[in-house]
């Protein structure tokens, strides 16, 4: 009986040090911290303030009306970025970096016209703010807009090129521009894919 005794108590040995040195499960859930301190946020911020470098009105923010360039202080338009390759398509990714531009905007202290409230912008469903030629003209126009910030993405191998530019509404003319690139990891790969 004694010999089974020590054989049992080896063995419940053996198993609780099995379970002790079994790894632990590492969460792959980020963390409140983790997504404070987004990637993705401070590269499309970054590129919010890239493209305000190269727009030359860009120095004065909404608050300085005592300029003589009537058009300071006026409001931006953002449209959702598109496809490159699908111009009348976008993504969640494409109208998450437009809604990301607007609001970087607006902490910096630009005038940005929310699009969601107007009817008369050119909405696909499931979209976004896809602006036609002649609905920047006329969303401008009657906001007395200083300029439309438009914009693509293409995907490759491994990253997402984005490009951003800055577009007098009434001439077309490309004023600034800036490109930036986002790996193409598991979250920038659900938002392109989600639907």
């Amino acid at each position: 009986m004694r010999p089974l005794m020590i054989a049992a108590l080896a063995s419940a040995g053996v198993l609780l040090s099995a379970c002790e040195t079994a790894p632990r499960v590492v969460s792959n859930e980020p963390t409140y911290e983790q997504a404070q301190n987004s990637a993705f946020n401070q590269a499309n911020y970054n590129a919010v303030a890239e493209l305000l470098k190269r727009y030359p009105s860009a120095s004065a923010p909404a608050s300085a009306s005592n300029t003589a360039d009537s058009s300071v202080g006026a409001p931006f338009v953002v449209a959702t970025l598109v496809n490159i390759d699908q111009l009348e398509q976008s993504s969640t990714l494409g109208r998450l970096i437009s809604e990301q531009v607007a609001s970087r905007m607006t902490q910096l202290g630009y005038s940005v016209l929310e699009l969601k409230v107007r009817n008369g912008v050119y909405m696909k469903r499931n979209e976004g703010e896809l602006l036609l030629t002649r609905e920047i003209k006329e969303v401008a126009s009657t906001h007395n807009a200083q300029a439309v910030i438009v914009g693509t993405y293409a995907e490759s191998a491994t990253l997402v090129h984005v490009n951003l530019k800055v577009v007098n509404p009434a001439t077309n003319v490309i004023i600034a521009a800036h490109d930036y690139a986002l790996p193409l990891d598991k979250q920038i790969s659900s938002l392109i894919r989600k639907r």
